[in-house]
């Protein structure tokens, strides 16, 4: 029988521990910060109708959907977002749920799309959204979970930016192209990647508009966003068109409850070229990028999508929200330097290497992960001196070690791997007190 060669789906990948353990730790900050506002975890199936996945995000999420035919000859598709399927779940359970509800939702979406840095074809979400409601409140507290999750991550040095569809929308309106809004904004979508000259042409290439037209729609990107008289500037190339309006008082009611809620100016930013890829939103956006990092592009982005439920209920179910792109952010972490080099989860270690003393081990880990402290025994009895280094190679902090000389005389030596420092303390089961001080003492320094 041959071998198979052990690889990964190109796209794919596999997560050993060193980058399991951030990950599944920024997840759990994800989830507090998401509790502290009040939203409750929900979950979903990976499957869906293909029905409710297609003609949802955008021509080209739809060409990267998975899909396939079940055993059942049902045509089903693989979630690309958290979203779509979050409209049908609120369309489905929302009379139990009741309105507005807020919901977090972390799990893998799959998109079969060019792999490239921060970005697989199986990624991790993790959403927060309030469904039914179309205030104001709503909408802000939408960047303000954002600027506490990105505090909570470790970033201090980070902007949101802002923008409301309607504005883009009116524009369009104003000029006489609102019926080629999909392409344009596509197009508009790319300005930091591409530049304005090609995303004039992508424009002019794909929704046929005249060059004036697009070079007008660019215009956006010269309005200064900082200025007092905003709504006026862009009454001068929206021709104020009632729909801009709306956007522009919604813009502005951001900035102030924004403020109120002590969020700092230089973390938020009014960006009125940012239309955001999928095709559902229809008021406020928003993306974030890292000051350090700008160009792995935002790692945490959503909006305001009032008509995504109409599809699947005759409720109206206004929605908004955002994703954290996990892996995009860790992968800028990584970069950044910001991921500390740990293979293990617990922080303390117990070197068996006194072979007649297991059941003492096992006594002593006991009584210390009873403490709420993560403890690792090691498994066989080898040298202490291989055992260390296999300590050392993992991450551990401290070492706890013990023969039948310490055991006898009620001791334990408390090894700092960090440092290399040894502290020999008192130890028994029946007061083990002045043994989980040291410890806990060391581990806070």
């Amino acid at each position: 029988m041959s071998l198979i060669t052990p690889r990964t789906l190109r796209g794919f990948r596999d997560y050993l521990p060193e980058v399991m353990m951030p990950r599944e730790r920024c997840m759990e900050i994800a989830r507090e910060v998401f509790r502290s506002f009040g939203f409750a975890p929900i979950d979903t199936p990976a499957l869906e109708y293909l029905e409710v996945l297609t003609g949802k995000g955008s021509d080209e999420t739809d060409r990267q959907l998975y899909q396939f035919v079940d055993q059942g000859d049902r045509h089903v598709g693989m979630r690309f977002d958290l979203t779509v399927p979050f409209a049908r779940f609120a369309a489905q359970h929302i009379n139990e749920l009741g309105t507005p509800f807020k919901r977090y939702h972390i799990a893998p979406v799959w998109r079969g799309e060019k792999s490239q840095a921060g970005r697989y074809r199986e990624f991790i979400q993790c959403d927060f959204d309030t469904i039914g409601t179309q205030s104001v409140a709503a909408d802000i507290e939408t960047p303000l979970v954002i600027h506490s999750l990105m505090l909570a991550l470790g970033f201090e040095a980070f902007k949101i930016h802002i923008n409301d569809r309607r504005v883009l929308t009116g524009l369009l309106e104003h000029l006489g192209i609102a019926e080629h809004s999909v392409l344009v904004l596509r197009a508009l979508d790319k300005l930091a990647k591409i530049g304005a000259d090609k995303v004039a042409q992508e424009m002019q290439d794909t929704a046929g508009v005249s060059e004036s037209q697009a070079r007008a729609v660019l215009g956006l990107a010269e309005i200064d966003v900082d200025a007092n008289d905003l709504y006026a500037q862009l009454s001068t190339i929206t021709g104020e068109n009632a729909t801009a309006a709306l956007g522009i008082e919604r813009l502005q009611q951001m900035r102030e409850g924004l403020a109120a809620a002590g969020v700092p100016a230089s973390r938020v930013k009014l960006d009125l070229t940012i239309a955001r890829g999928l095709d559902y939103y229809t008021g406020v956006i928003f993306e974030t990028f890292l000051d350090a990092l700008p160009s792995i592009g935002s790692v945490c982005s959503g909006g305001r999508y009032d008509n995504l439920a109409e599809l699947f209920t005759k409720q109206h179910l206004p929605g908004v929200g955002a994703s954290l792109g996990l892996d995009r952010l860790l992968a800028a972490m990584e970069q950044l330097e910001m991921l500390p080099q740990v293979r293990t989860p617990a922080p303390v270690f117990i070197p068996y290497f006194d072979k007649g003393q297991l059941n003492a081990y096992l006594q002593l880990a006991a009584t210390v992960r009873a403490a709420g402290i993560g403890v690792e025994v090691f498994p066989e009895p080898k040298k202490l001196g291989q055992q260390l280094k296999y300590a050392d190679g993992r991450g551990f902090t401290l070492a706890l070690i013990a023969g039948t000389q310490e055991f006898d005389a009620g001791t334990c030596q408390i090894k700092d791997l960090r440092d290399k420092s040894t502290t020999e303390v008192e130890w028994s089961a029946d007061q083990p007190e002045p043994l989980l001080d040291a410890i806990r003492s060391k581990l806070k320094s």
